[in-house]
């Protein structure tokens, strides 16, 4: 009898070098060791608390949820109606909106990237550098991906005129990967002003923005974060939003997430949703309940809320508290590291060779990415200094 040898035909695949990189700093027996990897906020003593307000959440749905049955491909409604409320406002400029719950944000990129495929002649365009999971989830799809320059590492700016060439060069019906607010890579912030322009070439070139909405509320507030991204969707016909609950409610491994669908004729969202629904059930059949359940009880009572508020905005000042203490200590070795203080959210994006990356990590036990990725939430402000004198002496 002939047995088969599938598996031994694959092509090995290379580990996710962020995973690695976890285990790695799990397994260093050094007590001084300093995780920049790893993208979760961590508060003063290094740990990633589960939010007050999560808890109070919890308890109430401890005390009054009477089932664990499905809760169909779209999600839970309420979940839906009330996270669109934060993340949009009250009138979301008066457009029409439809969603669907998903497996966090990575989920709701996928099933975006699904729709966004249909079309074989589209290509969406990503600014580079950009997250490391966004090529692969486009790719996945087969979606064809077009790349410009965003962001120059050693000068610390924004390239936003290689970004609008680029928007007005994409051909009509092409998508574009917008980062709603706290860019992951770079923590680089687009002005008002840049998103009057993206929002102008979009309309006029009639391209379909997708917005990655995964730090709202870190960066400056919850409206604050999220003006820019309403400025474009006032502007174009049609727009999709994914949306994460990881950072800003802090369950990230509750998977908790939704795409929205933006437009201005309900039958045609209704007909997207129908889609977006069909790949979920495709996939993974029904998204993860508990997280949204979470998240609604959260949003649907006053003073959860206002608890989930307080929280988040802590969150924001440690952050930018951070930013500033190592804007300040990067900047006197290299004069253009002092913008790390003016970004926004977890992540920057240092000029440091991989193989400098390796060296500090072997010899100071500090962790980051080969690309030079911090979340400068990994670190308390006490121990900004002295951590940046690792650093200074390796970048580039």
């Amino acid at each position: 009898m002939n047995k088969t040898a599938f598996f031994d035909s694959l092509t090995e695949q290379k580990p996710d070098p962020l995973l690695e990189l976890i285990a790695k700093f799990a397994a260093d027996p050094r007590p001084g060791k300093v995780d920049l990897g790893v993208g979760v906020y961590r508060d003063e003593t290094g740990r990633t608390p589960v939010m007050k307000a999560v808890k109070t959440a919890e308890h109430y749905l401890w005390e009054t949820q009477e089932s664990k049955s499905y809760i169909g491909p779209e999600g839970d409604p309420l979940f839906l109606r009330t996270l669109a409320h934060e993340v949009f406002g009250g009138r979301h400029c008066g457009r029409l909106l439809a969603g669907i719950q998903t497996p966090g944000g990575t989920g709701a990129l996928r099933l975006a990237a699904e729709l966004l495929a249909l079309d074989k002649r589209r290509k969406i365009w990503i600014g580079t550098p950009t997250w490391v999971n966004h090529q692969a989830i486009f790719a996945a799809v087969g979606l064809q991906a077009g790349t410009y320059r965003f962001f120059d590492i050693g000068k610390q700016a924004v390239l936003i005129d290689d970004m609008l060439t680029a928007l007005q060069n994409a051909a009509p019906g092409d998508a574009v990967l917008l980062q709603t607010s706290c860019h992951n890579p770079t923590g680089a912030a687009l002005s008002q002003q840049n998103w009057r322009d993206i929002a102008d070439i979009a309309a006029a070139r009639g391209l379909l923005p997708l917005f990655d909405n995964a730090y709202q509320g870190l960066g400056h507030g919850r409206a604050e974060d999220a003006a820019g991204m309403m400025m474009v969707i006032e502007a174009v016909g049609e727009a999709m939003v994914a949306v994460s609950c990881s950072k800003s409610f802090s369950l990230y491994r509750e998977r908790t997430g939704a795409v929205y669908l933006v437009g201005d004729r309900q039958a045609s969202l209704n007909k997207a949703i129908g889609n977006l629904a069909g790949y979920a059930r495709a996939s993974y059949s029904m998204p993860p309940a508990h997280g949204a359940a979470i998240v609604a009880a959260i949003l649907q009572d006053a003073s959860r809320r206002q608890a989930w508020m307080d929280e988040l905005n802590d969150m924001r000042i440690r952050i930018t508290e951070i930013r500033r203490a190592a804007g300040e200590a990067f900047g006197r070795f290299r004069s253009e590291l002092a913008h790390i203080g003016a970004q926004e959210g977890m992540f920057s994006l240092l000029p440091i060779s991989p193989e400098n990356v390796r060296k500090l990590r072997a010899e100071h036990g500090i962790y980051m990415p080969d690309s030079g990725r911090i979340n400068v939430a990994g670190m308390r402000v006490e121990d900004v200094a002295s951590v940046t004198e690792c650093i200074g002496p390796y970048l580039a």
